[in-house]
């Protein structure tokens, strides 16, 4: 029997990360194929994540330029995807979540009749422009796919709402997966501001803030909060890897630079991130991947926006929804700096996005689809 071609597409850093685990997890099953395509929507931070993961792209659409459009990084996607699609003859294609890359990657396997694979799948806010172009992305992406990999069970619960219920796996998340392989005991970062970080006599307090509904006022008001946090709590440092847009560069400078307890850097590798997340007490983000990373790691999430496609961890107690008005950061980042009965509920809550066996059960999945394997148990947390 002819092995199964099973290729799996993506070009962003978080979904590298999520997508790395899983891509090895195909390679060393006898009876698939796997093949690796990037369109390295970003370029720089996707290379590190392969690097950690030794993952050499089987195709590489190198599609970034300075200052790219949504229209521009979709249409060059398409282009490049064609290409791949015909020279490599999958029999099933893997797109993770909801980025730009993930909904071209789909759209083009359509365009070729290939079955798609979702993983990731059923996240909603409800409100297309929020996160945008995210959540638009991953409601079409829904309508074109075959298989659908869900990490929660309120995610399969929001795809059934929607009118589907056939092909549908609970998994958890494979970023949970991801984890086991980067967390290590006696890590050594690359830069010396990280390894020469206070972590025993000091709160560490890990920031990352890119979203682009958050550019404007928003992203002001948390700069600005970001501040009197770190001028108001000397015993902690804000370690805060600045995404490289122009637009939050240039706003995370403005308010934060020179404050003598924040510490601004280059971002961070896949590795440098989730050993720094372990070894910090807070998490202040407004990223998707984080608020399912740091309660794996016994850390409270504050979450940088108005809402959130993961409420699991907010109804868990691992995470709250701080929002982007000043005072709320302020006040939510005050009280689980100074009330130690108040972080250990939030650092104790029980993690409800996986058990590091996402990508067995992805695997398991796609056999089953193609006939040569049981269906696989979904994932309870």
């Amino acid at each position: 029997m002819e092995k199964l071609r099973i290729m799996s597409v993506f070009g962003t850093r978080p979904e590298a990360i999520k997508m790395a685990p899983l891509v090895k997890e195909l390679s060393g099953r006898e009876e698939i194929e796997s093949i690796c395509c990037v369109t390295a929507q970003h370029r720089e931070m996707l290379d590190s994540v392969l690097e950690v993961f030794g993952l050499t792209p089987d195709w590489d659409l190198d599609i970034m330029t300075p200052r790219q459009t949504l229209s521009t990084i979709t249409s060059k996607c398409l282009t490049g995807m064609d290409e791949a699609i015909d020279a490599l003859k999958p029999d099933l294609i893997l797109v993770h979540g909801d980025t730009s890359t993930t909904f071209a990657g789909a759209l083009s396997a359509f365009y070729h009749k290939v079955p798609v694979g979702h993983v990731e799948a059923g996240l909603r806010t409800y409100d297309k422009y929020s996160p945008y172009p995210e959540e638009m992305n991953r409601k079409l992406v829904t309508a074109i796919a075959d298989l659908y990999f869900c990490p929660t069970e309120s995610n399969r619960r929001n795809l059934e709402r929607e009118g589907i219920t056939e092909n549908i796996f609970v998994t958890g998340n494979t970023v949970i997966d991801a984890l086991k392989t980067t967390v290590v005991k006696d890590y050594h970062f690359t830069t010396e501001i990280l390894n020469d970080l206070p972590y025993d006599s000091k709160k560490i307090v890990l920031v990352t803030c890119h979203r682009r509904e958050n550019y404007g006022q928003p992203m002001e008001d948390i700069m600005s909060a970001l501040a009197h946090i770190a001028r108001t709590h000397p015993d902690t440092i804000l370690v805060y890897p600045v995404h490289l847009s122009p637009v939050v560069q240039e706003c995370a400078k403005r308010h934060l630079e020179g404050i003598e307890n924040v510490r601004l850097t280059a971002p961070l590798s896949a590795g440098e991130m989730h050993n720094l997340m372990a070894r910090c007490c807070l998490v202040l983000t407004d990223s998707g991947g984080l608020q399912e990373e740091a309660p794996a790691l016994g850390k409270p999430v504050l979450v940088l926006r108005r809402e959130t496609e993961r409420p699991e961890a907010v109804e868990a107690g691992t995470a709250k929804l701080a929002g982007v008005a000043y005072d709320d950061i302020v006040s939510m980042a005050d009280q689980l700096l100074t009330d130690p009965a108040a972080y250990a509920a939030m650092a104790r809550a029980v993690n409800p996005y996986g058990d590091g066996q996402a990508c067995r059960r992805i695997a398991d999945a796609i056999l089953w689809h193609f006939g040569r394997g049981p269906r696989p148990e979904d994932f309870r947390s």
